[in-house]
């Protein structure tokens, strides 16, 4: 497969997500338990947004500001869904060396189990807001970065 050509859209629409995940990160740790920790919470979700802007908004250029708040959202659906998987997942690692599961089907299902927990968290309408408004804006960035410097 060949690897993609930098691009200065590609560059903010990475640069972009990465400010979206973090501040999304930012805004949902109030929404935790109490003494939650959260360690390299809001930089793992700054590295994850960068990734998703990079992948997935930075190729969808050149179509329009309509398309590219459209394709925006779409990445930033991408950076709540990796998020949720990768957060889960380390979860459920910590959990299971602490022997809470009883066997490997438990703790997959585990997984699930608790990213349904952090994903009724995240429809509070301030994280809302900063993703939907974030994501909306960093693909019209990306659009006019496209635009700017082709």
């Amino acid at each position: 497969m060949q690897t993609p050509m930098p691009t200065a859209s590609r560059l903010f629409a990475a640069l972009a997500f990465a400010l979206v995940g973090f501040f999304t990160a930012e805004v949902f740790k109030p929404h935790m338990p109490e003494g939650t920790q959260f360690g390299a919470f809001s930089q793992i979700s700054a590295l994850i947004g960068l990734v998703s802007g990079w992948r997935v908004l930075g190729p969808e250029t050149g179509r329009g500001m309509l398309q590219a708040a459209n394709s925006g959202l779409r990445a930033g659906l991408v950076m709540l869904l990796l998020g949720l998987l990768i957060f889960s997942t380390e979860e459920m690692i910590v959990l299971a060396f602490r022997r809470t599961y009883h066997g490997p089907m438990e703790a997959i299902v585990g997984i699930v189990a608790l990213a349904v927990g952090y994903l009724r968290l995240l429809f509070a309408p301030d994280v809302l807001a900063v993703v939907i408004g974030g994501s909306v804006l960093a693909g019209c960035l990306s659009e006019w970065a496209g635009r700017r410097w082709k």
